[in-house]
């Protein structure tokens, strides 16, 4: 058993010198259980399974992973439809620059897709120009619209929300696509979903990594990587990976759905994003942006969070429970026409919501409240929401609710206390100036903010961690061998957490902040995408990545001695 362990660490160093010099190839993903190689695999259509007039399958269907299956439009699995994609499978989007005519894979109210994949045979969802081999740019996004799925769980839609459907609350149509199409709808107030339903199922997305997504579906609005419109806790969501997305990578809009284990790599947009009332779970989340700087992604915020970003006065608010991230920006400076709030956290209309034990590092702002409301007569926007003040609005009058949105024991790497470049806690609105052009806050945060940010709420600001390299950089290419500087995620050793996750059956019990343990390194194993670009430099004992092989290298192999393979 040992020297088995031996073993396997050692060939997986060796793989790490690999990946950071030739890239990432799985031209034979699935392999280990039976998948025939990408290039010898048939190539079909989904539209030969068979398709109504409204490009909805007829009935029950399984994707193998001898084929390669093509989406050329917008494919619906409707109501009482189950679509199974077996592991190893791929499934690849045909570009159209007709925003009307890109392809997307949408699950309609009461369908159900079972991407059951495993860490050996993962399931992908690419572009068609995609060859799987390593050397398609990660810069690529919008190629095809993406994943949607739709569910019947709680939201907070109110008549005058222009996602609205009818002027009936709790019934929408997902954000990307225009109204009056019933196939798009999400939520409840109809005859045939007529009340919510928060243990809704939409079925299983495990070991799935969607890449290239986001297309416009219509003019000036498109896709996500993944959109779930009302997705129930009965779905299950775990080891997705969303890869270089044209808009944000992951959006919840509305819903109960628990998250697990989620990375997020490379978007034009937000990594994670929230609105119109999510109040599900997440545990083990991490993203990284690209590198803006040399212009080749714009990118925007860590965790974008609404409770209605239409500032309608509506509950319930957004208020989702976060344990164990690490998200790392890039030290984003210039805004685009969608993308200008660089946080961690940009906590904005009215929401709620829990965020612990996590790390935060290259964002120009580190949690930014917005105020807009603070003024309004009813109150309840994010700051009123989190603050300590004891204000009426704060004591169950208005539309605040006092300590409803927390942020605490958490991280927050690159930060001053007077930063000329960074912000810690940033309030109102982020405004740019200054040569190169900065975003600086509105509102500067008062000494009790601070003491709250920092004492009371226990988060850390610091100038760096030990084992955490953000400063990396892109090959000309930009292939997924990328740099011969990599970024590195995963602390030398553990930043402990003070607070403890739930014991409710969904939450893992670990005592350490950001997404990564550092006594057992990445969980994101050689299935996903950047496994290999993320833990290790060029030199593959190099195990404390200072440059040298030495005692420091051989303490750490010895700790992980006898444990068992990962």
């Amino acid at each position: 058993m040992k020297s088995r362990i031996i073993t396997t660490i050692l060939a997986s160093l060796a793989i790490t010198m690999i990946g950071i010099t030739q890239g990432f190839a799985q031209t034979n993903l699935g392999a280990e259980c039976g998948c025939p190689p990408i290039g010898s695999r048939t190539t079909v259509t989904i539209v030969s399974l068979g398709l109504n007039a409204n490009n909805e399958l007829l009935a029950n269907q399984t994707l193998t992973c001898d084929k390669i299956y093509t989406l050329d439009r917008k494919i619906y699995v409707p109501n009482g439809v189950t679509l199974t994609v077996n592991p190893g499978t791929v499934i690849e989007g045909i570009y159209n620059a007709t925003p009307a005519n890109a392809a997307a894979l949408i699950i309609e109210r009461g369908g159900k897709i079972i991407a059951d994949g495993t860490e050996a045979c993962p399931i992908v969802m690419t572009s068609t120009d995609d060859p799987m081999d390593g050397t398609y740019s990660i810069t690529n996004v919008g190629r095809w619209g993406g994943l949607v799925l739709l569910g019947t769980a709680t939201n907070n839609l109110i008549d005058g929300n222009t996602l609205c459907v009818n002027h009936t609350p709790g019934l929408g149509y997902i954000e990307g696509f225009t109204a009056g199409i019933g196939l798009n709808d999400f939520g409840y107030g109809d005859a045939t979903f007529p009340t919510a339903n928060d243990n809704d199922n939409s079925g299983i997305l495990r070991y799935v990594s969607i890449r290239h997504a986001g297309a416009l579906i219509v003019a000036g609005n498109e896709l996500n990587g993944l959109s779930l419109g009302s997705v129930g806790r009965g779905t299950t969501i775990e080891h997705l990976e969303l890869v270089s997305a044209a808009d944000d990578n992951i959006e919840f809009f509305g819903g109960t759905v628990n998250v697990k284990y989620i990375t997020t790599l490379f978007g034009d947009d937000d990594m994670f994003d929230w609105d119109l009332g999510w109040t599900g779970k997440g545990q083990f989340l991490f993203g990284i942006a690209g590198d803006s700087l040399t212009g080749l992604h714009s990118t925007d915020n860590g965790y974008e969070a609404d409770a209605d970003d239409q500032s309608k006065a509506s509950f319930p608010r957004s208020h989702p429970v976060i344990y164990n991230s690490t998200l790392i920006s890039n030290g984003h400076i210039f805004p685009t026409a969608d993308n200008s709030g660089p946080a961690a956290i940009m906590a904005k209309e009215m929401t709620q919501g829990e965020i612990y034990n996590s790390i935060f590092a290259n964002f120009r702002s580190g949690l930014h409240l917005a105020t807009a409301r603070s003024n309004a007569t009813a109150k309840g926007d994010a700051y009123d929401n989190w603050t300590d003040a004891s204000n009426s609005y704060n004591n169950g009058s208005g539309n605040a609710v006092y300590h409803s949105l927390k942020i605490k024991n958490n991280t927050f790497i690159g930060f001053g206390s007077v930063p000329t470049k960074a912000f810690y806690i940033t309030l109102g609105a982020l405004t740019q100036g200054g040569t190169p052009k900065l975003y600086k806050p509105a509102t500067a945060a008062s000494a009790a903010d601070i003491t709250q940010f920092t004492t009371t709420d226990n988060n850390s600001v610091v100038a760096s961690v030990p084992g955490i390299d953000y400063n990396w950089g892109w090959n000309t290419a930009a292939h997924l061998s990328y740099s011969s500087n990599p970024f590195h995620m995963t602390p030398l050793t553990n930043i402990a957490a003070t607070t403890t996750p739930p014991a409710d059956g969904f939450f893992s019990a670990v005592d350490y902040r950001g997404a990564f343990d550092a006594n057992k390194g990445s969980w994101l194993s050689d299935w996903a995408l950047m496994q290999i670009q993320t833990n290790q430099g060029s030199n593959p004992t190099d195990l404390d990545n200072d440059g040298d092989t030495d005692i420091d290298d051989f303490s750490i192999f010895i700790s992980r001695f006898g444990q068992p393979n990962r």
